[in-house]
C-alpha cells in the first residue's frame, strides 16, 4: 500500500521579490538583510501548525529537512522542528530528510539527537541521511571532495552507536573516539529506519539498494521520466546484489497543488510554484555542484535542462510531473498513473511551495486528503 506523507520545505516566503532579483541566487551569497526576523517568526509558526494539521488530516508521515544560508528553506536544523514535532504530532511518522552527516563536527551529536526524538515520540522517527548539496559545501567551508568519505564514516559511526553496546572505540580518518557510549539509545530497535533522498547519483543507489542497508531511496524534485529511470535503477542494482527490491524501498517527492478545479488549480499554482522553482530553487551550476563533489558518471546523469541551474516554465513542469496541479479527480487520476507505471511505496507531497500563503496551504493539504489520499486507500 502506498504511504501519504506531507512534506515541507519551509521557505522564506517573504522575501522582497524586487531585491532577490539582484542577486544571482537564493542562496549562500543572498544577503541576510533581507531577511526580517519578526516575518520569520510568523512563518515559523504556520509552518509548524502546516505540518501538526497534517497528522490530524491522516497523513502516515511528515517530513522536514536541512538546508543553510538560503531563502529556499529555513531549516537549518530540522533537528529544532522534529523535535517539536515528537510532542505535537500524535500518530504520523517524522522523517527527518536529511540531516547532512559530513557537514557534521561530530556525527555522535547527531545518533543522540535522533535518538531523542525518537525516544520521545515513541518511535515514529524516520532518519534520513544525506550528504548536502554543493551549496552547503559553500556555506561551510567544507572541501567537497572530501563528502563521500565523510558520509561513510559518520554513517557507520551512528548505525554503531546506535545498536552496539557501550563503551567502545572508534577509530576513523576524520572521527576518533575512545568511548562511544550514547544515551538515550533511539526507541526503535535496531534503529529508526532509514531513507536516502537523492538528484539520482549512482554512488548512493548503489549505497541506500546494498544488502547491508536497503535503506528506502527517494527521489526529489525530478521529472516523471527521470524518478522512473532513477527508481528502476535501483531495482536493476539490487537484483545486481542478488534480491528484489520491494515498493516500500522506493519513494518520489513532488510539489503538488490540488484546487476546486482543473483551471483554478493552475491558475493559483503558477506564481507560487514559479517562485519555487525559478526563484528560490535555482542556483549557478558551480554552487549545486562544486569541483570534486560527485563523479563524472553521475554527474552527467544529473545533468539536463530540468535541473536547478536552469529556468523551467510552469507549463513544462506541469507536462513533465514536475509539478502534479489539478482538480482532485485529475491529481489523483495523475498519481494513479504514476505509481502504476513507476511503481513507489512513498508518495512525499510538497504541499506547500514558494510563496504560497497559510489558508491556500491548509486548503490544498484538505483538498488533498479527502479528494486524493482518502479515494486512494479506500481502493
Amino acid at each position: 500500500m502506498m504511504k501519504f506523507h506531507f512534506m515541507h520545505l519551509m521557505p522564506y516566503a517573504a522575501i522582497d521579490q524586487a531585491e532577490r532579483a539582484k542577486y544571482n541566487s537564493a542562496w549562500v551569497t543572498l544577503p541576510n538583510s533581507l531577511y526580517d526576523p519578526e516575518q520569520g517568526s510568523r512563518l515559523y509558526h504556520e509552518y509548524i501548525d502546516d505540518l501538526v494539521r497534517a497528522d490530524r488530516l491522516g497523513f502516515d508521515g511528515v517530513c522536514v529537512n536541512e538546508h543553510h544560508q538560503t531563502a529556499y528553506g529555513m531549516m537549518p536544523s530540522p533537528i529544532v522542528i522534529a523535535s517539536i514535532l515528537a510532542r505535537e504530532t500524535k500518530t504520523c511518522k517524522i522523517a527527518i530528510l536529511g540531516s547532512a552527516i559530513p557537514l557534521r563536527d561530530h556525527p555522535l551529536t547527531l545518533a543522540e539527537e535522533h535518538a531523542m526524538i525518537d525516544t520521545i515520540s515513541g518511535g515514529r522517527l524516520i532518519t534520513g541521511f544525506v550528504r548536502g548539496i554543493g551549496a552547503e559545501y559553500h556555506a561551510f567551508g567544507v572541501n567537497p571532495a572530501k563528502s563521500h568519505e565523510r558520509f561513510h564514516e559518520a554513517h557507520d559511526l551512528i548505525i554503531r552507536a546506535w545498536t552496539e553496546p557501550g563503551p567502545f572505540a572508534f577509530e576513523g580518518k576524520h572521527h576518533q573516539v575512545n568511548y562511544v557510549n550514547i544515551w538515550p539509545t533511539p526507541y526503535q530497535k535496531p534503529h529508526p529506519p532509514i531513507w536516502i533522498p537523492s538528484q539520482g547519483s549512482q554512488e548512493t543507489i548503489e549505497f541506500a539498494s546494498h544488502p547491508d542497508h536497503k535503506y528506502t531511496y527517494l527521489q526529489t524534485f525530478s521529472p516523471a521520466v527521470q524518478v522512473k529511470k532513477f527508481l528502476d535503477a535501483y531495482r536493476q542494482q539490487a537484483e545486481t546484489y542478488g534480491y528484489e527490491a520491494d515498493d516500500s524501498q522506493l519513494g518520489w517527492a513532488v510539489p503538488v497543488y490540488v484546487g476546486e478545479t482543473d483551471a483554478q488549480a493552475l491558475e493559483e499554482a503558477r506564481p507560487h510554484y514559479d517562485a519555487f522553482r525559478n526563484v528560490f530553487a535555482k542556483m549557478p551550476l558551480p554552487m549545486l555542484i562544486p569541483p570534486g563533489y560527485t563523479s563524472v558518471n553521475s554527474l552527467m546523469r544529473l545533468m539536463g535542462k530540468s535541473g536547478p541551474a536552469n529556468t523551467v516554465t510552469f507549463e513544462e513542469s506541469v507536462r513533465d510531473g514536475m509539478i502534479i496541479c489539478g482538480g482532485p479527480d485529475t491529481v489523483r487520476e495523475k498519481l494513479e498513473a504514476y505509481h502504476h507505471d513507476i511503481g513507489f511505496g512513498h508518495f512525499l507531497a510538497n504541499l506547500q511551495f514558494g510563496t504560497m500563503p497559510s489558508e491556500m496551504t491548509a486548503a490544498n493539504q484538505q483538498r488533498f486528503a479527502e479528494g486524493v489520499m482518502a479515494p486512494l486507500r479506500a481502493r
